[in-house]
């Protein structure tokens, strides 16, 4: 048994011929935030520091749907989501609809810990963020700025695209042109940027699992996806950690995170057989992918899309950052 982690950049509809400009900072972004969590495993933090720190990262950068790269609501807004889980404790905490949170996975923890509830949204989200903006215990704290800071013209242009289109838009989904009746490509596969996720274990076996996006492109307002929805798209408990990426709907209708640690607890199968599972056989083809970790360190990365940004490492020097299938 040695520590595990990994962590992913959104699924969808990446072609092979997206370009290198476009490819490289997303990778690179990937090998920095792997490059954290390994570390902060090696210095012995907890899976669930470890999975807060990745996340916080991921919001960070531009390149994907989440924090600062959080794509728009048809009105043009920001609702952001995240979720945070404990293995052992069962312990979690989520979040929605927030607009001036900018790394909303602390909050979510903040929440979990500092909170008799597991679920806080909207305007209520948005007080007990401002309520702790100077709270020490997590990371950093829970830093807000205004609305206006995640509405990048890089947003704006795909929100204009998906109008054109008449669609709400999963990651990475190609952009058509507005007269075009079928969602055939022509673009270069990248008018939508990617939820991120981490899932962590240490050498003792403890697991966490962390979620954050912003949603759909051209989302109506108020509308929830399954980043927040404890058992969809994140999950842990003792036997494994999950994070979940795609279409929203879809992976709440198939309880996808919950249903991997269902079928390893009640099925007796590997982490690897009930990811493959859920993904192959309880998803439609097109909508779903994951990140996992097993108490034993089983690592697995399954998709039923064309692409997933993704990236692990384990305690024996395996390690991988990968976009499409091998």
């Amino acid at each position: 048994m040695g520590w595990a982690i990994a962590l992913h950049g959104g699924a969808g509809d990446v072609p092979l011929s997206l370009p290198p400009e476009r490819t490289h900072p997303r990778e690179a972004a990937l090998r920095h935030c792997l490059q954290i969590g390994v570390a902060a495993l090696q210095a012995k933090r907890s899976p669930l520091d470890v999975v807060e720190l990745v996340v916080r990262e991921l919001e960070n950068h531009p390149s994907f749907n989440a924090g600062r790269g959080s794509v728009l609501t048809t009105n043009g807004t920001v609702e952001m989501e995240a979720c945070i889980m404990d293995g052992n404790t069962k312990k979690c905490g989520a979040v929605s609809g927030l607009t001036t949170v900018v790394n909303p996975i602390s909050l979510a923890r903040l929440v979990m810990e500092k909170t008799p509830h597991i679920y806080l949204a909207f305007d209520g989200a948005e007080a007990f963020a401002r309520e702790q903006h100077y709270v020490q215990f997590v990371l950093t704290g829970v830093e807000t700025v205004d609305a206006s800071h995640f509405v990048t013209p890089e947003n704006i242009e795909r929100l204009q695209q998906a109008k054109e289109a008449n669609r709400v838009q999963i990651d990475y989904t190609q952009p058509v042109t507005k007269d075009m009746k079928k969602e055939t490509a022509t673009g270069d596969g990248d008018s939508q940027i990617g939820t991120v996720g981490c899932v962590a274990v240490d050498g003792h076996g403890n697991l966490a699992a962390a979620t954050s996006t912003g949603g759909l492109v051209n989302k109506m307002v108020g509308r929830i996806g399954d980043t927040p929805i404890i058992g969809a798209g994140n999950y842990a408990n003792s036997l494994c950690a999950v994070s979940a990426t795609g279409r929203g709907e879809a992976i709440i209708r198939g309880t996808v995170a919950r249903d991997v640690a269902a079928l390893m607890e009640y099925k007796g199968l590997s982490l690897k057989e009930a990811a493959a599972y859920v993904v192959g056989e309880c998803t439609p083809k097109g909508t779903a992918g994951l990140v996992a970790v097993s108490a034993t360190g089983e690592l697995t990365m399954p998709f039923n899309t064309t692409a997933m940004f993704r990236a692990c490492a384990s305690e024996d020097g395996f390690s991988e950052i990968r976009i499409w299938a091998n």
